[in-house]
């Protein structure tokens, strides 16, 4: 299984690259993790680590590790490693590179907590990923990636709110500091952004459901047992969040099945009859570039029927169900009940390189028995999963401070706080990927005894930058909006298509 796939043409820019290249362009080594079998001559390749098929991630000594018939021998930590390729599932590829100021110069000191540190987040796969702005945190001495809100906005008629935990943000000098930053091909608008502060008791966790209500649960129960419809166990990669995400790529099952089955087993009080469902997953990276393709059918009338949206709340509520029909956007979560699987709750989508936590309330009066069987049924290259948790019963009520930001200054040195004041007319767009703007909020007092959790509610919109001109794809948009299972099969054509360099 590759748990982290379309990332294989990902780039990992070290900070050091950083620091040397902050105002032009320049050679760099650019390490991409790939596919054992994506590697024709590992032999000739500098190969600085490794991550297993177990799911651990190893970085080699320098000067990297060996291939030595079957196996890849180095030094970790100045000991002896060595490891079976056969057990090896992707090869991390040191090679060098021209690195262009727009990936790697925003600011000294970016940290992508989502991908481990000294990992540069712009170089990710910037000709794949379509989706929102980048949020980086400021956590005392770096800026780190730490929020890409309302991902698949991609027209005003679909502007949402989005409720961001901001886990590295830490308080310096009585204030807040946030990064934000365009850094993919299209053009985004941003109308709101303020803090939510909850100080609340040592033990709870406050998590968001998509709508924005805070819920102040307790005694989280973690997973038991994961598997997918043949056995596997996904333990490893789902019961903790982490760097190790279970996301498959857009290839079908070996009996042509296009949807992934996903097993989950809690432990489940005797009585509880409500489960507080919390889901760290998000919209795989292919499903992300498959907004941006399957929007290109329409050629040149693409950009007016995005408009077109704007006006027609009908057409915006079409779309979203056709989402949650396929799955593709919106994932369905069934519970084991004596009458079978059913249909209790679904999963949002969001931002492909950052999972956000999000929970679920479900009715689990009746289960039976003293544990909660959940099932999801992903879509293959939809959807990226690093982990699942319940806690059951109603939950605590939280009390938050909303705090409004006291400065946002871009990076040419314009004022765009009254853009970002309230929800209006009034945006911030950042059309170039040059764009970013720093933003501080005053940090309110800190409660004694008490733990603090910050959430960024942000709103917006982003506008894709698109290159298609010629006539409408009649037949594939015809196909892709009354056949069930279409979108999905246009997916897998186009990942094939990739794989075999068709799609640059």
């Amino acid at each position: 299984m590759n748990h982290d796939p379309t990332r294989q043409r990902a780039l990992a820019f070290v900070l050091s690259a950083v620091l040397l290249c902050l105002n032009s362009g320049c050679m760099v080594k650019k390490v991409q993790k790939l596919d054992v079998s994506k590697v024709a001559q590992p032999q000739q390749e500098h190969i600085v680590g490794v991550t297993t098929k177990s799911g651990d991630e190893v970085g080699f000594d320098p000067p990297g590790g060996l291939v030595n018939r079957d196996a890849i021998e180095a030094k970790v930590r100045n000991v002896a490693y060595s490891i079976a390729i056969q057990d090896v599932q992707r090869l991390w590829v040191e090679r060098q590179g021209i690195s262009a100021p727009r990936t790697i110069g925003l600011t000294v000191g970016i940290a992508a907590a989502a991908l481990g540190t000294l990992v540069a987040i712009a170089a990710i796969a910037w000709a794949t990923k379509q989706s929102c702005p980048f949020v980086y945190s400021w956590d005392g001495t770096k800026y780190v990636f730490d929020a890409e809100p309302y991902g698949g906005a991609i027209t005003r008629g679909l502007e949402r709110d989005d409720y961001s935990e901001l886990e590295h943000l830490r308080e310096q000098n009585g204030q807040y500091r946030l990064l934000l930053t365009n850094e993919v091909d299209e053009t985004q608008f941003t109308n709101l952004m303020e803090l939510w502060v909850v100080d609340h008791a040592p033990g709870v966790r406050v998590v968001s459901d998509e709508r924005g209500s805070l819920h102040g649960l307790t005694g989280i129960q973690t997973l038991t047992a994961a598997s997918d419809r043949h056995g596997n166990d996904l333990l490893p990669w789902l019961r903790s969040t982490d760097r190790k995400i279970w996301e498959p790529d857009a290839i079908p099952e070996p009996d042509g099945n296009l949807r992934q089955e996903v097993i989950l087993t809690f432990p489940k009080p005797v009585g509880a009859t409500q489960a507080n469902f919390i889901a760290n997953a998000a919209t795989g990276l292919w499903g992300s570039y498959m907004i941006k393709r399957m929007v290109e059918l329409r050629g040149r009338e693409a950009a007016s029927w995005l408009v077109s949206l704007d006006k027609d709340p009908t057409q915006v509520a079409a779309l979203e169900a056709w989402g949650a029909r396929e799955e593709t956007y919106r994932l369905r979560i069934e519970v084991e009940e004596p009458t079978g699987w059913e249909v209790r709750g679904a999963v949002p989508n969001g931002g492909p390189l950052l999972a956000e936590d999000r929970v679920i309330p479900l009715d689990v009066s009746r289960v039976r028995g003293n544990q909660l069987r959940i099932r999801l049924r992903p879509p293959v290259g939809f959807w990226a999963f690093n982990s699942f948790v319940v806690a059951y019963g109603a939950g605590q009520a939280v009390s938050l401070s909303r705090v409004a930001a006291k400065s946002g200054i871009t990076w040419d040195g314009k004022n765009i706080l009254p853009a970002l004041a309230a929800t209006d007319d009034q945006y911030y767009p950042m059309p170039s990927t040059t764009d970013r703007a720093e933003l501080t909020f005053p940090a309110p007092p800190r409660k004694s005894g008490m733990d603090r959790t910050v959430f960024l509610h942000s709103r917006g919109w982003y506008q894709l930058h698109l290159s298609e001109n010629g006539a409408p794809d009649t037949v594939n948009l015809t196909k892709l909006t009354s056949v069930p299972g279409a979108p999905v099969q246009f997916a897998v054509d186009r990942f094939a298509e990739w794989q075999k360099g068709a799609i640059h």
